[in-house]
This record gives structure tokens, C-alpha cells and sequence, in this order.
């Protein structure tokens, strides 16, 4: 039935997708589908180049939690990081300023940026000087200060506005903490001793060639001609991160994006999850700290410590209406989710290139693209066909 739907969605025009669903610590399902490119520039190949089950994708936001996250919950049970300890404890500089309109940097905490409840905007595109203005920075280390100095868009701890600039600051706490780059630590301290290969930043400047990766949008950043800045990428993007802040301002290393995996990997670092901290005899981080970051916030229960949760009916989108309520995961914008059910012992990662298609109508909507209108990049369908087909099988 999930062949089906996605093959089905291919054949209308989807590129590609891999899917693999883990239960009870097994994998029951391991598939590929479509093309990992299909176009150059606007041009369709003469022959379109299929998808396996080892292509890497652009995991998008869910380095978020696969590399931030991960990194956070390891630095916590090691008790070397405390959640609610200020933003300024690890980063001096951090500070309200006279000129602020809206204060509360002098007392945010870790857990405020990770709820994503600090105040900070959506995304003030520092890579676009006629969106960020004097926070304009194409420099990893001017970028570091320059999310120091970003303004606050509403009170800290009014409401929830999902934003990359906590992630940022939490990868470059992580960082602070380890002496080290994301990159560097992420990679040594948790994905080498899990044995993953195809789990990391900057692929293309660590061995590996752009037919190793999934294409994301036809003409680089320019949705389709309609956008421009400073250095923007017109070619189609393969092996090098979409996300323009961490590709431009960051250097492809950032805790908001950048982080490129497969569906094995991926479902490896959610059996982690799953087993409480540990996978073999390797142990990362302590079960009471998953425990910690899985928990609702008291706001909003669809937030945790940066996972999103199956709090209520308005995530059924993302965790199908069969999910348990203790079910959390995250999705990325390039077309990836990753679902964690512990009640139901059960794991599920699909990895869509969906933006690697051309755009709807550049003029009204310079977001929507062709891939974004079929059910398979909007999750749920194939989320929702997975729980079926488990409970058909019991």
C-alpha cells in the first residue's frame, strides 16, 4: 500500500523518496523510490538518475535534532551543559542592550531558545542584505556575533514562533562547550562509534561526489530567477546544504541545518531514541535526559526540548492520527520527517527530495514548488499508510 501511494505519486511527477521503517528494533521495511535528480537547471536529463536506498539526502531541519539535539542530550547527561542555565553562562556576550526595544536576553535560558520560545524572528536571512540590514554576514565568525545582536521580536515566554536563530545559538553553544567545531564533535563523539559514514556536514569537502546525494531546487537559490543576494548559487543543488543561512553565513556547519544523511543511518540514530541512549554497547546520553527533552512544554504540548510532539490533534499532519501520543520527531523543509513512536516501539524516517521540481508560480508564492503539492511530501499520507499496514500485519 505505501509502494503504491509513493510510486503512484512518481509517476504524476514527485521525484523521489526512501522510506525505512524500524519496529521492535528490526528492520520491516527499506525502499526507494523515483529519481535523486531529474533536472539540470530547468532542463529534464535525458535519462533521470533513480534512487537508491543509500543516496544521502539534505536532512534540512532535522539536524536540528540529529546533530544539536544529540549533542545537547549527550552534553546534559554528562552534566556539562545545564538546560536552565542562562544563555549568557556560555556566551558572555550575549546581553540586552540599552538600544533593545524588547529585553530578556540578560535571562534567557537554554530551555527558552530550545522550546523555541525565546522571541527571536522566524529568520532574519543574514545572508540577504536587503532582509538583514546591519546583521548582513556571509562570515561564519561575523555570523556567531551577529546572533548575539539580533533583536528580539516579542517577549521571551509569550509564545512559541518556531525560529533557526535558536538552533543557531544552540549549535554554537555546543560548540563553546566542546572547544570544538559542530561538525567536528557530532561526527567524532556520536556517528563514527555508531559506525555511520553517510552521516555528516560538508560532504562534498570529505570524499564524496554530488551523484552520492539527492538534488534539491533547479536553480540554487534564486526560486526559479525570482530571488537574488550576494553570492547566490544558480545551479541545482547536489551534495551542498539548501539552507541559505547555514550554506552562506555559516559554512555549511550550523545547528539549524546542513547535516546531509541516509535512511540507514538516520534509522540507527533513532534506535538510540528508542533503546534510551545507548545502541550496542556504546552509551550517548542518560534515558531520564530523552525523558527531559520529549517532555510537553507547559505552553504549547506540541513542543518539547526542540522535538516536536504528537500534543494534539493539530500534529496529526505529520504523525498520522494512529500515532501513540508519546510519539515526537521533526520534519526538514528539503521534504524530511523522522517519526519516533516508543509506545509502539517503532520507528520511521522518509526522506523526500520534493523541492527538487520547479516552482508553481514564481510570481504569487516563491516557496510552493510542483513537489510540495503531492501527499508523500506532506508526510502524513505515507505516515498514516505505515501504522495501517503494521496493524493489518498484527
Amino acid at each position: 500500500k505505501v509502494d503504491q501511494l509513493i510510486e503512484k505519486e512518481v509517476a504524476a511527477g514527485f521525484p523521489g523518496a526512501a522510506l525505512i521503517v524500524i519496529k521492535d528494533g528490526k528492520i520491516v521495511k527499506n525502499e526507494s523510490y523515483g529519481y535523486k535528480q531529474k533536472f539540470e537547471g530547468h532542463t529534464p536529463l535525458n535519462k533521470f538518475l533513480k534512487m537508491k536506498k543509500d543516496t544521502m539526502f539534505d536532512i534540512a531541519s532535522n539536524t536540528k535534532m540529529y546533530a544539536a539535539n544529540f549533542a545537547l542530550q549527550k552534553l546534559v547527561s554528562e552534566g556539562k551543559i545545564d538546560l536552565n542555565s542562562r544563555i549568557q553562562e556560555y556566551i558572555p556576550e550575549f546581553k540586552d542592550e540599552p538600544t533593545d526595544k524588547i529585553k530578556g536576553k540578560d535571562t534567557m535560558r537554554l530551555v527558552d531558545i530550545l522550546h523555541h520560545s525565546a522571541g527571536f524572528p522566524a529568520d532574519p536571512a543574514y545572508h540577504n542584505p536587503e532582509v538583514s540590514g546591519d546583521l548582513y554576514s556571509q562570515d561564519r565568525e561575523t555570523t556567531l556575533k551577529m546572533l548575539t545582536k539580533t533583536p528580539l521580536e516579542y517577549k521571551p515566554g509569550t509564545k512559541n514562533i518556531y525560529s533557526d536563530v535558536d538552533y543557531m545559538l544552540l549549535g554554537y553553544i555546543v560548540e563553546k562547550v566542546t572547544g570544538q567545531k559542530l561538525d567536528n564533535y557530532v561526527e567524532n563523539a556520536i556517528y563514527k562509534p555508531l559506525g555511520l559514514k553517510h552521516t555528516i556536514f560538508n560532504p562534498l569537502q570529505k570524499g564524496f561526489k554530488p551523484k552520492d546525494f539527492a538534488a534539491t531546487e533547479l536553480m540554487g537559490n534564486t526560486r526559479d530567477g525570482v530571488i537574488s543576494f550576494p553570492n547566490v548559487r544558480t545551479y541545482t543543488l547536489q551534495g551542498e546544504v539548501h539552507d541559505e543561512k547555514a550554506f552562506y553565513s555559516m559554512e555549511g556547519v550550523s545547528g539549524h541545518a546542513g547535516l546531509f544523511s541516509t535512511t540507514s543511518d538516520l534509522a540507527v540514530l533513532l534506535q538510540v531514541m528508542l533503546n534510551g541512549g545507548s545502541y550496542g554497547n556504546k552509551s550517548f546520553f542518560e534515558k531520564e535526559t530523552i525523558e527531559e527533552f520529549v517532555a510537553p512544554s507547559e505552553m504549547n504540548s506540541t513542543y518539547g526540548l526542540g522535538w516536536r510532539l504528537n500534543g494534539d490533534d493539530s500534529m496529526d499532519w505529520m504523525f498520522s492520527k494512529y500515532a501513540s501520543d508519546s510519539a515526537y520527531g521533526h520534519t526538514g523543509w528539503t521534504g524530511t520527517v523522522t517519526i519516533i513512536d516508543p509506545e509502539q516501539n517503532l520507528g520511521i524516517v522518509l526522506l523526500t527530495n520534493k523541492k527538487h521540481s520547479p516552482l508553481v508560480d514564481p510570481a504569487i508564492n516563491s516557496n510552493q514548488f510542483f513537489g510540495d503539492l503531492f501527499t508523500t511530501g506532506r508526510y502524513g499520507s505515507v505516515v498514516t499508510a505505515v501504522y495501517e499496514a503494521l496493524e493489518s500485519n498484527k
